[in-house]
């Protein structure tokens, strides 16, 4: 049998080698610090890098230097100049401002002696000539004069964890206005007004005598009485007759809100009889008078 020739293998074909995985072997390979030598190296071979070589650009050079260092040194010298100006212009705005502050303290002192010598003439005018117990029943219910005897000392404060804010739920809260064991100002309306149909004579919030026109208002959380803001504990103090005033009080129903206010949230209130309170005249009286209108008599035709 004729022999079949031997079968000739083909060599392995080489193995393009990846484009990806010779980017990053290069890159570990090469790191920029080499690429930055490099340009490095040649803008210095260029004459490109480094001081200035030719004589007309190290002389551009010098001249910008002395021009900086001009620009400073004048205004160094303006600064220094200026200093005292404005040093004198600085005093005498200092003694212009202390001119006007005396100026408006006399001011004020003239407003509050002129104030005193208006009170005390709406004082006298409320009094009548012989001193007769009207004027003198006028007189102490104005708060034009002061006043002292047997009374009470209601004292009430806000609750010991009272805090602003709300979540609108509470009976008390009205538009912003929100309760958490705060005093208000429609509360010591409420005790004061009971203070007064239980028989008080004259009423006092902090020192601060009450009239016939007096207001108790609210400015956000404070109080303010005849525009004049108190500041929690709240001292009422009250003439009249000790143990009736304290027992019609608490009785009444001004009283009983008071004692609603302890109980449902926390306010803090305590009334006792007093041997004698002493309540100063009001600040500033009102005087109004009232003039009787002439009736208009019709005549008839007979």
């Amino acid at each position: 049998m004729p022999q079949q020739p031997p079968v000739r293998s083909s060599p392995p074909r080489p193995q393009r080698p990846d484009a990806s995985m010779s980017l990053i072997t290069n890159v570990m390979d090469h790191s920029l610090d080499d690429g930055y030598a490099e340009a490095a190296a040649r803008r210095k071979s260029e004459g490109e890098g480094g001081l200035p070589k030719t004589l007309r650009a190290k002389l551009g050079l010098a001249a910008g230097l002395v021009l900086a260092a001009l620009v400073v040194t004048v205004g160094a010298a303006q600064a220094r100049v200026a200093a005292p100006v404005v040093a004198k212009e600085r005093q005498e705005l200092i003694d212009r401002i202390d001119r006007e502050t005396s100026g408006a303290d006399k001011l004020e002192s003239n407003v509050d002696t002129l104030r005193d010598d208006v009170s005390a003439r709406q004082r006298a005018a409320l009094k009548r000539s012989g001193g007769s117990a009207e004027a003198d029943l006028v007189s102490v219910l104005s708060g034009a004069t002061a006043v002292h005897g047997p009374g009470v000392k209601l004292v009430v404060n806000d609750a010991k964890e009272a805090s602003t804010g709300g979540d609108g739920s509470n009976p008390r809260e009205t538009s912003g206005f929100s309760d958490t064991g705060r005093v208000r100002d429609r509360d010591m309306q409420r005790v004061v007004n009971g203070l007064w149909s239980s028989g008080a004579e004259a009423v006092s919030i902090n020192g601060q005598r009450l009239t016939a026109l007096s207001a108790i208002r609210a400015a956000g959380d404070a109080i303010l009485v005849d525009n004049r803001p108190l500041v929690p504990p709240y001292t009422v103090l009250a003439v009249g007759d000790g143990k009736q005033l304290n027992t019609g009080f608490q009785n009444s129903a001004d009283g009983l809100y008071l004692h609603a206010l302890e109980q449902d949230y926390g306010i803090r209130a305590t009334i006792s009889a007093q041997a004698d309170v002493r309540l100063p005249a009001a600040p500033s009286v009102i005087v109004r008078t009232a003039q009787p209108k002439a009736e208009k008599t019709e005549k008839g035709t007979s």
